[in-house]
């Protein structure tokens, strides 16, 4: 009995490093590619419009396929364990950068990106299996860690696959599966289980809808113009990833190099927001009035960035931008703590229900933004249509943000005393 206790915590301590080794070498081996998916589709294409319709598509298909799979993937994981669903989709992560890396076809590059989303949920199952391993009161402080590695990772990944890109186009793919496959032969010699036999449940294909998280909008009442808030919010992020790359080397003729350091660039910034100073504003702010100015200033990051005429702005304007990662935190934790103690996992499933449909709806948006305007001279302002556009969604979510806080504030008036 004795020994069992014993291995049971040692093998509690080896799964934590290697879950965060593992979020580390997963952001590091997604960030390899940012900077050089979009120009892989370009070498498919004739014109730059079709170049964005097509990147629009591989990007569509993924998220498409991840908003579907990835609950599927979580559900498996609570009925047959975290352990062989994480192996499983290490493995599908690493034939899928191998596959993009040799497809031959434009219709390949999309059938492979499908299949990689489908297949790709090691994020939302490797939060459970550290919540899993870990007490409650411990969590925060482990979750704080993943998101360091999540950081880390976008850190280093945009630049490699900066450097890498810029010697030979599909090298960070093949780079990028050779990690993935590191993380399986890792996961398959130290990754113990997480979840006991009598914790399982049966596996039920209903429960694994991801519709389902969006229709307990219909029951959060007040709360409905906060969410309207970050789906506005999110929707401009996702739009700005879906085009930042094609639109820098449109506007600026940027490589794969450039676009990694300042991908690399923006990863630093919401690191140190987030894991550094954002403790220190808390002190001093509401976390109402740091999502205001965050939004605020979003907004005009996002005008700053399409009315750019030279390269450097950009990097410039990611500096300034600083409030802008803080947005989501504060919103969140706005929401968990407005929502009743038996409503935090329908409230927060909403929140990330809300985020997936915007990971979809981003590509769609973005390529008929950007392909009417890809074909017109740099130093035209309307090259930056994508980014007005994300100023006017960011606008639309200060407005709803400070409509919820009026009405709180005016509910607390009138629930006064006297």
């Amino acid at each position: 009995m004795l020994r069992a206790v014993l291995k049971s915590r040692q093998d509690r301590a080896a799964a934590m490093p290697f879950v965060m080794l593992t979020v580390l070498i997963d952001m590091v081996s997604i960030g390899l590619i940012i900077p050089v998916l979009p120009i892989l589709v370009g070498h498919f294409t004739h014109s730059h419009s079709e170049q964005v319709f097509w990147y629009g598509a591989v990007m569509f298909a993924f998220a498409f396929a991840n908003f579907f799979g990835s609950p599927v993937l979580g559900r498996l994981s609570d009925s047959y364990g975290r352990r062989p669903v994480l192996l499983i989709g290490f493995c599908g992560l690493g034939l899928n950068f191998f596959a993009t890396a040799l497809a031959p076809a434009l219709w390949m590059l999309v059938a492979v990106r499908f299949v990689g989303g489908m297949m790709q949920a090691n994020m939302a199952v490797t939060t459970a299996y550290v919540a899993d391993i870990t007490p409650p009161e411990a969590r925060a402080r482990r979750f704080g860690m993943l998101g360091a590695m999540f950081g880390l990772g976008f850190i280093v990944g945009p630049v490699m696959g900066g450097l890498l890109g810029a010697i030979n186009l599909r090298l960070p793919f093949f780079v990028a599966g050779s990690l993935a496959m590191v993380n399986l032969c890792y996961g398959l010699l130290v990754l113990p289980e997480s979840l006991p036999l009598s914790a399982r449940r049966p596996f039920n294909l209903r429960a694994a809808n991801p519709v389902s998280a969006l229709a307990e909008l219909t029951r959060l009442g007040a709360m409905r113009p906060l969410l309207a808030a970050i789906a506005c919010s999110s929707l401009a992020q996702f739009v700005t990833m879906s085009v930042w790359v094609l639109y820098t080397t449109l506007r600026f003729g940027w490589g794969p190099l450039q676009n990694g350091w300042t991908l690399a660039l923006s990863g630093v910034v919401s690191v140190l927001m987030q894991g550094l100073l954002l403790g220190r504003l808390l002190r001093r702010f509401s976390p109402a009035r740091l999502a205001l100015a965050g939004m605020a200033s979003g907004c005009v990051a996002y005008l700053l960035w399409g009315l750019a005429s030279q390269g450097w702005m950009m990097g410039v304007v990611i500096v300034l931008n600083l409030l802008g990662p803080v947005v989501s935190v504060c919103v969140q934790s706005i929401i968990s703590a407005q929502a009743d103690a038996d409503a935090q996992g329908r409230t927060l499933g909403a929140v990330s229900g809300i985020n997936s449909l915007a990971a979809v709806v981003g590509p769609i948006l973005a390529a008929p933004l950007l392909a009417p305007v890809s074909n017109l001279a740099r130093g035209d302002w309307r090259v930056g249509m994508p980014f007005f556009f994300c100023a006017l969604l960011q606008a639309g979510a200060l407005w709803a943000a400070l409509t919820f806080f009026q009405r709180r504030r005016r509910a607390r008036t009138a629930a006064a005393p006297g």
